[in-house]
């Protein structure tokens, strides 16, 4: 994984042991799809729903996670009884292989877990349009999920997207600053900050701005940039030369608008790119309203909870948002109104096997992990028995 995406080898090694926990899950989640009992509304009968399987089902996974991604939609269809074919990114074709060859190692029969090598579109486009693939799984941009939607259109498949996203992470005056920032470096740089869930916009409020500014870019000049197999590297290149080619836009059109740069620069080097700091970040900036998903922090202030809410939620996207705060009240208040899926609360770790991953808005459709990842790989029957 590290030699073909690029990712820090422990990182490498917990995407594993993540993706194996949705494998785990799924195995026993599967003895729980349960059916239910109607009370009947017909003299004489009675009724019921059960759940079965799909059958063949689809999954277009991305290169940020190639191993987990695949492990999170797999486990789930197999669990539910269908059968799964696998194209991975062409970037990383290799985990995905690893994945077939451990799934045949492991007893799973020929032809229920199948990986599909070879051109993106094409092959895409071919699994699309087949009416005997019922259903499909996508993870990646929200401009690809759109085409893949209408290209599944004609066939009318079930269809599950996991999209991009356009995290805000919000610090309230009454947070910590150290447990703030400590999340925020989690939540921002986490797979060198090539992830959906990446926070892009850090809002702070004005009474802790300048010290969180000072701290976080304290924190993120120790982070360390170097190949993914070397010890110590917080920070890998980035899988493809167009994300950082990005970041470093993305600061030049912040600066050239009024942002400073704290640490870090717009140099680039190959795929590398320097863990970079943008303080006065304001909403005309592109980086305000573009997903980055590169190591380049975007710091904004906010002054009242309704004015942050407001450009909190001024996007199209609605996967993930941070809130930090030690005012209960405000917590709950906010998980109500932020228009997100999902919503972590003094915490920049919230994923896992028994979750409801997915989106609001151009976000995506559907869940993924939890009882609801594997209703997506399923359909509802009803049945009436009259004459009893």
């Amino acid at each position: 994984m590290t030699a073909e995406q690029g990712k820090p080898f422990e990182e490498s090694l917990g995407e594993i042991s993540y993706g194996a926990a949705f494998l785990e899950w799924f195995a026993a989640e599967g003895e729980r799809c349960y059916g239910e009992t109607i009370p009947s509304h017909l003299a004489g009968s009675q009724l019921l729903t059960k759940l079965q399987p799909l059958g063949v089902v689809a999954a277009i996974t991305p290169w940020n996670f190639p191993s987990a991604m695949i492990t999170r939609k797999a486990g789930a269809a197999l669990a539910a009884g269908c059968t799964m074919i696998v194209k991975p990114a062409p970037e990383t074709p290799l985990s995905a292989l690893a994945l077939a060859k451990l799934a045949e190692e492991a007893g799973i029969p020929a032809g229920v877990f199948q990986v599909l090598t070879g051109d993106a579109i094409e092959q895409s486009a071919r699994l699309l349009q087949r009416p005997e693939v019922r259903a499909f799984s996508f993870t990646g941009s929200t401009e690809v999920g759109k085409l893949l939607l209408k290209q599944s259109g004609d066939t009318v498949k079930k269809v599950s997207l996991e999209l991009g996203g356009h995290a805000p992470f919000i610090v309230f005056d009454d947070a910590s600053i150290e447990e703030s920032v400590a999340g925020c470096i989690g939540a921002k740089f986490s797979t060198s900050g090539q992830d959906c869930l990446g926070a892009n916009r850090i809002y702070v409020q004005r009474g802790h701005y300048e010290k969180f500014v000072e701290a976080f870019a304290a924190a993120t000049a120790k982070l360390t940039v170097g190949h993914g197999l070397e010890r110590g590297v917080d920070i890998g290149p980035m899988t493809r030369r167009s994300v950082a080619i990005k970041c470093r836009d993305h600061i030049e059109n912040a600066t050239s608008l009024g942002a400073r740069i704290v640490v870090g620069s717009a140099v680039i080097h190959g795929n590398f790119v320097t863990p970079t700091v943008l303080a006065d970040v304001t909403d005309e900036m592109d980086i305000a309203f573009e997903e980055t998903f590169g190591p380049v922090a975007a710091i904004l202030p906010f002054d009242t909870e309704d004015e942050v809410l407001r450009r909190a939620n001024k996007t199209e996207f609605g996967l993930a948002a941070y809130v930090y705060t030690n005012d209960l009240r405000r917590a709950l208040r906010l998980s109500d109104r932020l228009e997100y899926g999902m919503v972590a609360l003094n915490t920049p770790k919230f994923t896992g096997a028994p979750i409801p991953f997915g989106g609001w808005k151009q976000s995506g459709l559907g869940r993924e992990g939890s009882k609801h990842g594997l209703a997506e790989y399923m359909e509802l029957k009803y049945v009436c028995f009259g004459n009893l």
